[in-house]
C-alpha cells in the first residue's frame, strides 16, 4: 500500500477544521434501517475496523478481510 501523500489542492481550506472532530462517533458505529416495499424494515449495525498499516498491505478491501476471518473461522470449527 502506498504511503506517497497528495498535495490539497488549494481550493480546499481545511484551516478552521477540528482534528478528530467525528472520531468519537465513527468508534460507535452507526444503524441503516432498510425499508423493504413489503413495509417491513431491517435494521443493520455497523462500525469500522481499524486495520494497522503493516495488515493494510495485505488486506486492501473489505472483501478480503472478511475471506481471511471466514477461512479463521473454519479453522477453528474443524479443531472442535
Amino acid at each position: 500500500m502506498s504511503t506517497n501523500k497528495k498535495e490539497m489542492r488549494e481550493e480546499y481550506d481545511f484551516s478552521d477544521g477540528i482534528r478528530g472532530k467525528h472520531f468519537k462517533k465513527m468508534q460507535e458505529g452507526h444503524q441503516t434501517i432498510i425499508h423493504r416495499a413489503d413495509g417491513e424494515q431491517e435494521i443493520r449495525y455497523s462500525r469500522p475496523i481499524i486495520l494497522e498499516p503493516d495488515i493494510q498491505e495485505y488486506f486492501p478491501n473489505s472483501e478480503a478481510v472478511n475471506k481471511a476471518l471466514r477461512g479463521l473461522i473454519e479453522l477453528r470449527a474443524e479443531k472442535r
